[in-house]
């Protein structure tokens, strides 16, 4: 079949409005609540509270502005180490530095493509000092948060939850974002549901909770004047933000359910193809499905290289790779994405601490990178490297019609011919 590109461009991701979060932002200009407090933010901590099960929200100015609450509510000072998901986005980590914390990356597993509950293990054995773990849950999907959370509970560590990209997600019918002490949840353009911007400090701590609330405004004491005892901080939600959010609850679950038809369709249309989707838990887990991602054989590629900001390509007849993938994808005016750089790989965090379930990844990365070592169990011993190597997003825009994946699905077909 011949394919013309896309009249309109096909996103990865894009906002989905539905016209009640106009009416709530209305609300907020026509009572002149324009700024930090309000209904809005009221009813969304509220009802995010009731959706997640937790007894605590705090409405902040993004995800990344909660997970620095969370850390720092984790008492992180200066010079201490925190475990961090390795292959996620760097907003999981860098609050981790805001405070002074050094983080050392736990390697992927290949299930959920999450933190890998071994290497975690491993990572105790060298650093029985750390005292919290940032988690994160990529594209949707919920990782082994029972393990983690057993390995945690032993050392006696804090786990962080980074729900960022899993809002209405299930593990074990219990939602993402209320398995930490401390967690946090995005409300970016991009995500499941969203303010444009925005995020919420979770948890069942009160006292947690209302530290959150003065620290995110600019921790002012309780006098008649501006009173400062501490450091604070800018972080709190706006109303009008707010009344996005509280007009994008109600479809949350409509949202989930149209991500799930594109990721089966995509598995099936890729079902004779040398691919699969991004996996989960069936048994246990219930991802949101936020992105739609695929992983192409190893030996299904060709020749690919990336450096830090170009990646080159050997076209073979019956074989491809993600960068080939993307740029055909692009040229029809489709956005896709390559899978998260992880964070060990990162120029900025190249030097930390990475661990991987054999123990110390530092050395066997180098190993794996010219000669392609495997672990005892024959797997890569970077895992994440593997994932970000062969993997990418695929368009996973909830406004996508069939036909235009249809025709998204032909074309990834293609570069295996």
């Amino acid at each position: 079949m011949q394919i013309k590109p896309f009249e309109k461009k096909v996103w990865l991701s894009s906002p989905t409005m539905h016209g009640e979060e106009l009416k709530y932002v209305t609300e907020a200009y026509e009572t002149n609540w324009m700024s930090t407090v309000g209904k809005n933010i009221n009813e969304v901590e509220g009802q995010i509270c009731e959706k997640v099960g937790c007894r605590y929200a705090v409405a902040l100015s993004a995800g990344t502005a909660a997970l620095h609450m969370a850390v720092k509510l984790a008492g992180v000072k200066p010079g201490d180490k925190v475990f961090c998901s390795d292959m996620t986005f760097d907003a999981t980590v860098n609050p981790v530095v805001y405070e002074g914390g050094v983080p050392v990356f736990i390697d992927t597993e290949y299930d959920t493509w999450n933190m890998d509950p071994i290497a975690l293990e491993r990572a105790f054995e060298l650093y029985p000092e750390v005292k919290a773990v940032v988690v994160a849950h990529l594209y949707g999907v919920p990782g082994k948060i029972d393990e983690i959370r057993s390995i945690c509970e032993k050392h006696h560590a804090v786990i962080i939850e980074d729900a960022a990209e899993s809002l209405g997600a299930t593990y074990k019918g219990q939602q993402t974002g209320s398995f930490g002490t401390y967690n946090a949840i995005s409300f970016n353009g991009n995500k499941i549901i969203t303010g444009s911007a925005g995020g919420m400090l979770l948890t069942d701590d009160k006292e947690a909770a209302n530290k959150v609330r003065k620290w995110s405004t600019q921790a002012r004491e309780n006098a008649p004047w501006y009173q400062h005892e501490e450091l604070g901080y800018n972080y709190r939600m706006s109303n009008v933000i707010a009344g996005v959010v509280r007009g994008q609850i109600p479809y949350l679950e409509e949202h989930i359910a149209q991500k799930k038809v594109i990721y089966e369709r995509y598995k099936k249309g890729f079902q004779d193809l040398p691919v699969i989707m991004n996996p989960f838990d069936e048994e246990n887990s219930e991802p949101n499905y936020w992105l739609s991602c695929m992983l192409i054989h190893p030996e299904a590629m060709c020749k690919q290289v990336r450096g830090e900001q170009e990646a080159l390509y050997i076209s073979e007849p019956g074989k491809t790779c993600p960068t080939e993938i993307l740029e055909l994808l692009a040229k029809y005016n489709a956005e896709g994405r390559p899978i998260w750089k992880p964070m060990h790989m990162q120029p900025i965090y190249r030097m930390n601490g990475f661990v991987t379930r054999e123990g110390n990844g530092r050395a066997k990365t180098n190993a794996y990178i010219s000669g392609g070592a495997t672990g005892k169990d024959g797997l890569p011993l970077d895992v994440g490297m593997d994932i970000f190597h062969r993997g990418l997003c695929l368009p996973s825009d909830n406004k996508m019609t069939e036909e235009q994946q249809d025709i998204i699905i032909e074309i990834v077909k293609g570069c295996f011919q």
